[in-house]
């Protein structure tokens, strides 16, 4: 999933190109979702953020880019916050920590991002361009816990994790937008991983006695 965010360091310039950026985003999502993706166009979209089509593509290669926003950039910053995370927190945890930023943004652009997952999960041809952009984070996530780990790229453990909590988040942020966004999503992506954590114990299942031994 990406969020229309540039660097946090600009000044005026950049947060007025955020907030351009973002009615651009903003405006399509509203279209498509009142009228379908195939109805709307790019000259109605940027009359709706009260821009011309010229400013609609310094922004926007397409309607669609619009529509699922920069999926790389934020993957991206998540990749590198993951690789900064001290060596000495295991790699479950330490992809949750790097999380923590993707989940805030999320969370402060509530809206944009549910009415997103909205429009995305009713318009099956946007996803080809999540999933180019998720695999390409994944690579970039299984080489960080490679080496975080110390193990080969082509070991078993980086791409099972990452395959593993990538479907965790997604599954968190499925269940945050069917309530519409009536619960935390950092809570949901926690109670996610503590499951992972645990082992993926059926629900229900007391936890062992910790004075006994297995046998």
């Amino acid at each position: 999933m990406t969020l229309d965010r540039p660097p946090a360091d600009g000044g005026l310039r950049d947060r007025k190109k955020r907030r351009t950026r973002t009615a651009l985003a903003t405006a399509a999502l509203r279209l498509v979702a009142e009228h379908g993706l195939d109805q709307v166009t790019v000259e109605e979209i940027s009359a709706a953020a009260d821009v011309s089509s010229r400013t609609f593509f310094n922004y926007f290669p397409s309607k669609d880019d619009a529509l699922v926003g920069d999926q790389a950039a934020l993957n991206a910053r998540f990749v590198a916050r993951l690789a900064e995370v001290p060596p000495e927190v295991p790699a479950l945890a330490a992809i949750r920590a790097a999380l923590g930023e993707v989940v805030e943004e999320l969370q402060e652009d509530r809206e944009l991002w549910l009415l997103r997952m909205d429009v995305v999960m009713r318009n099956p041809a946007l996803l080809p361009r999540l999933v180019a952009a998720g695999a390409e984070a994944e690579r970039a996530m299984t080489d960080v816990v490679a080496a975080r780990v110390g193990v080969p790229a082509d070991h078993g453990f980086p791409a099972l994790l990452t395959t593993v909590t990538g479907a965790a988040f997604r599954a968190a942020a499925l269940r945050w937008a069917a309530t519409a966004g009536a619960r935390s999503l950092a809570d949901l992506v926690d109670q996610a991983f503590d499951t992972l954590a645990a082992g993926l114990p059926d629900p229900g299942t007391p936890e062992p006695h910790p004075s006994r031994t297995p046998s």
